[in-house]
């Protein structure tokens, strides 16, 4: 992507205030940090206090933003979005138009996918899987191989298991 195709989602953009990845040419802002192992590509985006390391994979659409935290072996792609205060790690995946945010914690082999949103302090992790148009919130849990799908709602203290 270009400065001038940046501009479009970010107006105040200059070369002043953001820099291309070295590897994969991805858009960082100069207020977020990514480790040069960390692979973004062109068309991905990463501003604000966000702070990305490891062999993290930041591809497609994907924006990161906030003081968002991810690290380990994650992939963030297609359209997905993840800032506010998430952390994400371990082999963690978040794809299509996903949204993480709030203090959501994603790890663990757990992965998000489709329209699924994750917030609040909601915490997908030990493989389990959130996709659809779920939304986990609150302090809400899935874990255990678990599979959250369709229009499902799980907020307060809720928890599926599927150990």
């Amino acid at each position: 992507m270009t400065l001038q195709q940046l501009q479009q989602k970010f107006p105040d953009a200059t070369e002043d205030t953001w820099h291309q990845h070295t590897n994969g040419s991805g858009w960082i802002k100069n207020t977020a940090y990514v480790e040069p192992s960390v692979y973004v590509g062109p068309e991905a985006t990463v501003s604000g206090d966000a702070w990305v390391s490891g062999k993290a994979r930041i591809y497609g659409n994907a924006q990161i933003f906030g003081n968002a935290w991810i690290c380990g072996n994650v992939w963030v792609y297609d359209v997905a979005w993840v800032y506010e205060d998430a952390f994400l790690c371990g082999d963690a995946q978040v794809s299509g138009t996903a949204s993480v945010f709030g203090y959501a914690w994603i790890y663990d082999n757990a992965w998000v996918s489709e329209n699924a949103q994750i917030f609040g302090k909601a915490q997908i992790y030990q493989n389990a899987g959130v996709s659809g148009h779920a939304c986990v919130c609150d302090n809400a849990q899935v874990f255990g191989n678990a599979f959250v799908s369709g229009y499902a709602h799980m907020c307060g203290d809720a928890f599926v298991c599927g150990i």
